[in-house]
């Protein structure tokens, strides 16, 4: 009887454990992805740089890096669904997953689209953007939702990155209507070396600043700007007049502090928005965002780039070492953040290590996970980044990768 009972509890378990290993089989290959990657290019084979690329109906893209390339990691599931690329001035374009997979294409051609607006009698510029700001809450993903962000920052002083901080967020947020982000965790982290010599600290989270600069957060006052219709161009089938707004001039300040908004003629969306500030020729700001539409046609933010540039003043000591004639030196700060993905189900929101207090990005100790750095997809590296990664390895031939396992603990 014992016997017995013996026999059907082994074959009991044998059933259990196949069970168990068809079920992690399955889920195994359910889990598996694809990355697909290629070059974006117009009919004259320049690239395209920052196109949005995705499956906007689920919530995955990414974009194009300067030079027009892009990777983008899918599950086996997505092959039924359709790539998707827009961006500002050209038609866009789709094509199935499993035909880019069948062709093996690695190149995508998109189309430029012809507007012709010059005849066509237009509201004037300043009512175009009194409306487009009016309407940021109805044209933008206003819901709580999570984005999940890579955000870079190279320190440049005098011509050369010596410092560089890559932060993974989690980012709950309400989109451009809300003046601030809602809540910022900081999932995962590494660093390069510090070879800083002219130290100059932000007193907020770098993203934070992101957030405060952009134009739509700011509560501009269209009457603050001289505006004026700049140029013609399209999105995703609507045409769009980019309006540049040039600061009204104060007595002090002889800069020219300007601002283009490119806005739906049909819809009033803001697609993107350029940013030029200066307070001297050796200080001032440039900046970029670039918002894509979601699934149920409102935008959402994409990519953002800036570059911060002033003086930095240096010890005599540090001046002397360094063989450098001036007391200050020409620093920047270049920052690139990049829309991996975002969640709008509440259930699914997930910040990790969220962050209260007010301090550098570069002052923040978040352990390093090299695996997560190592399977993460990753755009592919823009100039700027290529050039901080060089700069990095020149000054005592460590490589970036060596710096990221020595520094990071």
């Amino acid at each position: 009887m014992r016997a017995n009972q013996t026999n059907l509890n082994r074959r009991f378990l044998c059933i259990i454990s196949s069970f168990l290993l068809l079920m992690l089989s399955s889920n195994a290959m359910s889990q598996k992805n694809i990355v697909i990657k290629g070059l974006v290019l117009d009919e004259f084979e320049n690239p395209i740089p920052y196109a949005a690329v995705g499956i906007p109906a689920k919530q995955i893209g990414t974009a194009t890096n300067d030079d027009g390339f892009f990777e983008l990691k899918i599950s086996e599931e997505n092959k039924v669904d359709s790539l998707e690329f827009s961006t500002i001035g050209f038609k866009t374009y789709k094509i199935k997953i499993q035909d880019y997979i069948d062709k093996k294409l690695t190149k995508f051609t998109l189309i430029e689209e012809v507007v012709a607006l010059a005849a066509i009698t237009l509201e004037k510029p300043t009512s175009y953007v009194k409306k487009a700001l009016k309407k940021v809450k109805k044209t933008t993903l206003s819901t709580k939702h999570q984005l999940n962000m890579l955000y870079r920052r190279s320190s440049v002083e005098n011509g050369k990155t010596r410092f560089l901080v890559e932060h993974y967020l989690n980012i709950l947020d309400y989109g451009p209507s809300d003046t601030r982000l809602e809540e910022i965790g900081i999932a995962e982290s590494r660093k390069s070396a510090d070879y800083r010599f002219a130290f100059k600290k932000q007193p907020v989270h770098a993203v934070h600043i992101m957030g405060q600069i952009n134009p739509l957060r700011q509560r501009i006052y269209e009457s603050d700007y001289k505006w004026e219709r700049f140029d013609d161009t399209s999105y995703d089938g609507e045409d769009v007049l980019v309006m540049k707004g040039t600061k009204k001039q104060e007595k002090k300040n002889k800069a020219k502090n300007w601002i283009k908004f490119y806005i739906g003629m049909d819809t009033y969306s803001i697609y993107k928005i350029e940013v030029s500030r200066f307070a001297s020729k050796e200080a001032g700001l440039k900046a970029v965002y670039i918002y894509k539409k979601n699934r149920d046609n409102k935008l959402v933010l994409s990519y953002h780039n800036r570059e911060a540039r002033f003086m930095t003043p240096i010890s005599p000591q540090k001046q002397k070492m360094l063989k450098l004639k001036a007391k200050r030196v020409q620093s920047s700060y270049r920052h690139e953040a990049i829309v991996l993905d975002y969640e709008i189900d509440k259930k699914k929101f997930d910040v990790k290590n969220t962050i209260f207090d007010k301090k550098d990005i570069g002052d923040y100790n978040i352990q390093y996970n090299a695996d997560f750095w190592s399977k993460i997809s990753l755009p592919p590296k823009t100039k700027f980044y290529k050039k901080s990664v060089k700069d990095l390895a020149s000054i005592y031939g460590v490589s970036l990768e060596e710096q990221f396992k020595l520094v990071n603990k």
